[in-house]
């Protein structure tokens, strides 16, 4: 193969890799913990409505404590992740406004980059060939299109794990990288927890093969720089058990601490190691095409065959990767195979398969039946990942041509309530608000009505008013966005009518109310009184199958 050919086929695959991540970002509703990150990334404050697990902007905020200001340590980091994923957030809906599309847009750039280290990686570790094929894999494949198309934190944690194999890979050849291979271990961690598991992994690599290097200054130069760009995580840590005793819901649980503040501990509850081994498989199927699954699987048996037939040579030759794809599966069953964790064994699986293509380019004589394998290969992993994560609904049967992991952001219809509610609010700015509970948050709605005023936009005295069993991730986004960053009194139809038995029937004509919004889910038992919402203009919001997703009412 020619350069020039190398590079044609190079660019095509991060094409179609960029395609697969870019096109319809915004589809599919905002259901999962990626919500969790962009609410708070938006005003860069560590608060997103969880009652069961408050924060510290909440216990120090100087309406419920004897403090003053809000210390400053606070702002450097988050009480449950690393600060980085937030911080780049931040900067994109700030150019690109609040949107899926901008929470989403820097890990569907990561993800193309991400293909791109791939293809170095398997290059250096294998062959031209062989990091083609894994490259080419990795950007059309499902679990890797699923999970870059997404605001959570593991496309930066794939990303930065990569970054730091290719940079690592190189100081192998000049020992320079290594200093560079700390930074990316420190950006790394300062993205997700979980990153730290290139450090075992490195570190195993090193003691079987490269020993030499714990006495490297290079070593410890890049080991210094990876503390110092975690510092932040670390100083947050130490002002925060020196002030309430306990350290951050990710380290106090590591540390077994167990605070009053965080006795629920959402996303702790993996089982037992017996349940993480049940459900690994079946997790497994749901993030994966069943192609990708069993090509890996006869990539593995070549392995045991080839190590058999000549165990030295082969484990010298795949020894990285078999680290890598062992430390992972530790990992794993660690801290439990949900579908975004088993994400990160995409790039090594994807590496696998690409030394299995590789080898059968070679050994298989008729090189047309090969490509023609091949087309129909990436054929249909294009079009499996196009059906379940860019097509608003799958369609055929499960799992051969539909994945459960499409549940992850499928469109129910809260998107399209986001968007009505948007157009309906365009150009005002609320005329009555409420109280709220927090200084830090009372201040912020302040500073917003303020630039509200600058920019002449018309006081607009509505009252928005819902009732259904709501996703509570797509309710973050979709309204309490709304009513935290921009003011709008948004209310539960319960709180609604509490307050009306409590201060009268006339309580929010009082107040100034001249409009109200009704917002009704649909297929929702009736209630008693719910006669009082279900009146005005009806409005139906409908998904993208053409299904009434809610019912706006619109009263005067």
């Amino acid at each position: 193969m020619n350069e020039k050919t190398r590079q044609n086929i190079l660019i095509g695959i991060l094409l179609v890799t960029a395609f697969l991540r870019l096109f319809g970002l915004s589809r599919g509703d905002t259901l999962s913990d990626e919500v969790l990150i962009a609410f708070r990334a938006l005003g860069m404050m560590d608060f997103d409505e969880a009652p069961t697990q408050t924060t510290p902007w909440e216990w120090l905020d100087p309406s419920t404590s004897s403090g003053q200001v809000h210390p400053w340590w606070l702002k450097l980091s988050f009480h449950d992740q690393p600060p980085l994923p937030f911080v780049v957030q931040n900067i994109s809906m700030q150019v690109f406004g609040e949107s899926a599309f901008a929470f989403r847009l820097p890990s569907a750039i990561l993800g193309i980059a991400s293909v791109y280290l791939l293809y170095l990686i398997g290059r250096k570790l294998f062959s031209e060939k062989a990091a083609l094929f894994a490259a080419a894999l990795y950007g059309v494949t499902l679990n890797s299109v699923y999970i870059f198309r997404s605001g959570l934190q593991e496309p930066y944690v794939i990303f930065f794990v990569l970054l730091a194999i290719y940079w690592f890979l190189k100081s192998l050849e000049e020992e320079r990288y290594l200093i560079w291979t700390g930074v990316a271990i420190g950006l790394g961690v300062l993205s997700k927890y979980t990153a730290f598991i290139i450090v075992p992994i490195l570190l195993s690599y090193l003691f079987f093969y490269k020993k030499d290097y714990f006495l490297n200054k290079r070593f410890w130069i890049g080991a210094g720089i990876a503390v110092f760009l975690f510092s932040p995580v670390l100083i947050y840590n130490w002002e925060l058990y020196k002030t309430v005793g306990h350290f951050d819901f990710q380290f106090s649980y590591i540390f077994g601490q167990h605070p009053d503040a965080w006795k629920v501990t959402p996303g702790k509850e993996i089982g037992t190691l017996t349940d993480r081994i049940t459900n690994f498989a079946p997790r497994l199927v749901a993030t994966n095409s069943w192609l990708f699954l069993l090509l890996a699987s006869a990539g593995i048996l070549s392995f045991v065959f080839r190590f058999l037939k000549d165990p030295k040579i082969v484990l010298r030759q795949y020894a990285f990767l078999l680290v890598w794809l062992i430390w992972l599966l530790v990992l794993i069953f660690k801290i439990g195979p949900s579908y975004r964790f088993l994400t990160l064994l995409g790039p090594g699986l994807a590496l696998v398969i690409g030394c299995l293509l590789a080898w059968c380019m070679e050994k298989i004589p008729v090189k047309q039946f090969v490509i023609a394998v091949l087309v129909l290969i990436f054929g249909f992993e294009i079009a499996y990942a196009w059906n379940n994560q860019i097509a608003y609904y799958p369609v055929g049967p499960t799992p051969w041509l539909a994945s459960k992991v499409r549940y992850e952001n499928y469109n129910w219809g809260y998107n399209e309530l986001g968007d009505w509610l948007e157009k309906e609010l365009a150009g005002k700015m609320p005329a009555i608000v409420f109280d709220l509970k927090y200084e830090f948050l009372t201040q912020l709605r302040d500073r917003v009505l303020e630039e509200d005023r600058q920019k002449f936009l018309e006081p607009y005295p509505a009252l928005i008013v819902y009732y259904g069993n709501f996703d509570q991730a797509a309710k973050l986004w979709e309204l309490d966005r709304l009513h935290i960053y921009h003011g709008w009194p948004i209310i539960s139809a319960q709180t609604y009518f509490d307050d009306l038995k409590q201060n009268g029937w006339d309580y929010f004509d009082r107040i100034g109310f001249q409009k109200r919004y009704f917002i009704l889910q649909n297929n929702i038992v009736p209630f008693a009184g719910m006669e009082q919402l279900a009146r005005g203009t009806p409005i139906a919001i409908r998904n993208q199958k053409g299904d009434v997703a809610f019912t706006v009412y619109v009263a005067r």
